[in-house]
């Protein structure tokens, strides 16, 4: 599995409480899955959860776009850029 670390942005950061977590995933699916069980039990986890569904996401500074998550595959040392809707882009 690659190591990577997933940096959260805007109220994703809010929701999550950190501004960046190490997990170890070899597709964004499953780094995301992991995110949602990781914050599962505190009292932010539905929130969090609520956020994701709204995120875009960068892997390596690249733009996931409308790729399926789990087609994604992460690398070793990577970085996960989780991204809220931004007001007045």
């Amino acid at each position: 599995m690659a190591k990577v670390t997933v940096r959260y942005w805007a109220a994703a950061k809010a929701a999550a409480g950190v501004a960046e977590e190490p997990y170890e995933a070899d597709t964004l699916a499953e780094a995301l899955d992991a995110v949602r069980a990781r914050h599962a039990g505190s009292g932010s986890g539905s929130e969090l959860a609520r956020v994701l569904l709204r995120c875009s996401f960068l892997v390596d500074g690249d733009p996931v776009g409308t790729r399926g998550h789990e087609t994604v595959r992460l690398a070793d040392g990577g970085t996960v850029e989780v991204l809220p809707p931004f007001a007045g882009g």
